[in-house]
């Protein structure tokens, strides 16, 4: 049986790493390819986790646009030659902060704290 507090740790785990690489902000990140790639992969890799996230856990989370997010990693994992890095940006501004609370409130809930 899989541990799914593993994957919240992931999740967590790649959410802080993107936070760090982006510390100095949005052009560092546009001009900088090492930070685009620890991003772009991170990305990838948190959504992988995500999708093995139970239903349920998801579902006390509404607000959360897992399907997109999903969707968006999947993306750059597809076409990663035809990343669009202004996306790619708008997505780390709209959707990550809300994700690092869910995944949060989801480890309160289920995960019994810690990430």
């Amino acid at each position: 049986m899989r541990n799914n507090k593993l994957y919240l740790i992931h999740i967590a785990e790649c959410l802080a790493k993107i936070n760090r690489y982006l510390i100095q902000g949005k052009v560092d990140f546009m001009k900088n390819q090492m930070i685009q790639d620890a991003v772009l992969h991170n990305l990838e890799m948190m959504g992988e986790s995500i999708k093995q996230l139970p239903q349920e856990w998801k579902e006390t989370e509404p607000s959360t646009e897992w399907v997109k997010i999903g969707n968006f990693t999947n993306s750059l994992a597809d076409d990663y030659l035809g990343v669009d890095l202004e996306t790619v940006w708008f997505i780390i501004e709209n959707y990550l902060p809300d994700l690092d609370q869910a995944i949060k409130r989801i480890d309160q809930q289920f995960g019994k704290g810690k990430v």
